[in-house]
């Protein structure tokens, strides 16, 4: 075995290795989603990459396969630095004062309350209202497979918790989904060109104002809410799937 071949082998071992502990840790939370698998297909993955590159067997295998595999390795490299960037650019965007509506995106909420996620978002919406005392909120979430009850009753008990008046409070408890969330919110306010903000964790704000504005929210922003940096890798990798997925069903726009 060469050098350079002991240095990829390892490499690719050490990729297998965090990828596996990683997907745990995402497991533990038991947050409802299935996307901690992506993380036990990469460290699959790594470990292949591993065996074929230590036995030597990529060196056999068909040079216009070896030159499609890199293309399509390329490509997707790609797509995923363009999407991380449109993403990251989000995450300190500003809303102006006194918008007509914000509009807080729902997500697990467990018997306790609000996961953290949650529960950032919400925090954050606390404060954008006690701040502009006549922004109406919407609270968006439907209830799921593992929930006792719709997100948004949770959310807005939450609200009403931290001080805000139940009158300021719309429940929109259809939704299952981030354009759900979206167009039922919309069918809720009383103007077509109302000014609105969508609160969401901030790797979520680019695909949120981006959905919006292709569902004719016109005067939309931003209003960023914090997130849990040992997750961020988890929450980016899977934006950058839901972005693709909402742009390749015409739900918004990618560039």
């Amino acid at each position: 075995m060469t050098k350079l071949q002991i240095v990829f082998t390892v490499l690719f071992l050490v990729i297998a290795i965090v990828s596996l502990l990683y997907g745990i840790a995402i497991y533990s939370i038991h947050s409802g989603s299935k996307f901690f698998t992506v993380w036990f297909g990469l460290s699959g993955l790594s470990v292949l990459l591993a065996a074929l590159t230590g036995f030597g067997l990529i060196g056999k295998i068909p040079t216009f396969v070896r030159i499609a595999a890199l293309v399509v390795i390329g490509l997707c490299f790609l797509l995923l630095l363009y999407t991380q960037i449109r993403i990251l650019t989000h995450f300190n965007d500003k809303a102006p004062s006194d918008l007509d509506y914000i509009v807080v995106l729902g997500a697990q909420m467990r018997p306790s309350g609000p996961s953290l996620v949650l529960q950032f978002r919400l925090d954050t919406a606390a404060e954008y209202l006690k701040n502009n005392p006549g922004t109406v909120c919407i609270v968006s979430g439907g209830m799921g497979p593992n929930e006792t009850e719709p997100e948004a009753f949770g959310m807005r008990d939450y609200l009403i918790s931290k001080g805000i008046d139940p009158s300021r409070i719309l429940t929109e408890s259809g939704s299952g989904n981030t354009i759900q969330n979206i167009l039922y919110s919309k069918e809720l306010m009383d103007e077509e060109n109302s000014s609105v903000g969508i609160v969401t964790n901030n790797f979520h704000v680019y695909r949120g104002t981006a959905l919006a504005r292709k569902q004719g929210f016109s005067n939309v922003y931003g209003i960023p809410a914090p997130s849990s940096p040992a997750y961020l890798p988890n929450n980016m990798l899977r934006e950058f799937v839901g972005i693709l997925k909402d742009t390749l069903q015409g739900n918004m726009n990618f560039f």
